[in-house]
């Protein structure tokens, strides 16, 4: 088994779904277009002024399930220094701006992030040249994000154990199998208190690298303490970055 160790950040993570009276496409529009830059910049005025602030900043757009719907429309992932509190009230129960108008509010889950492959040499991020360079898009991948949810009872300390040596190495060697390109795991920082224990990224060059992986991948006893009806499987061709 591989050691792996968090990274020095936090990783906070929004999870998106847009409002009834809204499109996705009208979401993902006040999204980019218009949520992503006012982000930007807040974070660069508080660098500016020496203060705490993201030092990274994306948004990974998920595709309609089978069945076409959308569990969730999304979820942005800002890296910091330091834990944020949990706020008093959801972002966006009063908007303040176009996008918040057209999702519902959300609010804050704090993750610790395990890079078991990092591949960032396969994913670059390339800032747009006709434009403001950031907020960029990255597509033409298959991403596949786990929300993982645990049983009711679970203890979270053998659950978390578990997923970072023997479903990690399990996984890990798939993967080197199926051309996968990145794998991310991060773990709820309260896990009792939120939707999820956690959360899978597994990064895939096209949707034929998912496929092999799913044929090949088999249980390695980390069932015992999740919920496969609750846990959600999505996958994504986009991303949209904010903060590289």
């Amino acid at each position: 088994m591989t050691p792996i160790t968090p990274g020095q950040d936090y990783k906070m993570q929004y999870l998106i779904k847009r409002r009834e009276t809204s499109s996705r496409e009208e979401l993902v529009a006040h999204w980019f277009a218009n949520h992503m830059p006012q982000v930007i910049a807040a974070m660069q005025h508080q660098a500016d002024a020496g203060k705490p602030h993201a030092t990274r900043y994306m948004a990974t757009l998920f595709d309609a399930l089978p069945d076409g719907t959308h569990p969730w429309d999304g979820v942005a992932q800002l890296w910091w220094p330091l834990l944020l509190p949990r706020p008093a009230t959801a972002h966006g129960t009063e908007p303040t701006d176009s996008f918040q108008q057209r999702a519902l509010p959300y609010t804050p889950w704090p993750t610790r992030e395990y890079v078991v492959i990092d591949g960032s040499a396969h994913l670059p991020i390339e800032p747009l040249t006709l434009n403001a360079p950031f907020p960029t898009t990255r597509s033409g991948l298959c991403k596949i994000t786990f929300l993982v949810k645990s049983q009711p009872d679970a203890d979270h300390a053998a659950l978390f154990d578990h997923w970072l040596t023997i479903h990690a190495d399990n996984v890990r060697a798939v993967l080197q199998k199926t051309d996968g390109l990145r794998y991310v795991i991060s773990h709820s920082i309260e896990p009792e208190h939120d939707l999820y224990a956690g959360m899978a990224e597994l990064y895939f060059a096209n949707v034929e690298g998912w496929r092999a992986y799913k044929a090949l991948i088999q249980p390695d006893g980390m069932e015992q303490w999740v919920q496969d009806e609750g846990t959600l499987v999505l996958r994504t061709q986009t991303e949209m970055i904010g903060i590289a």
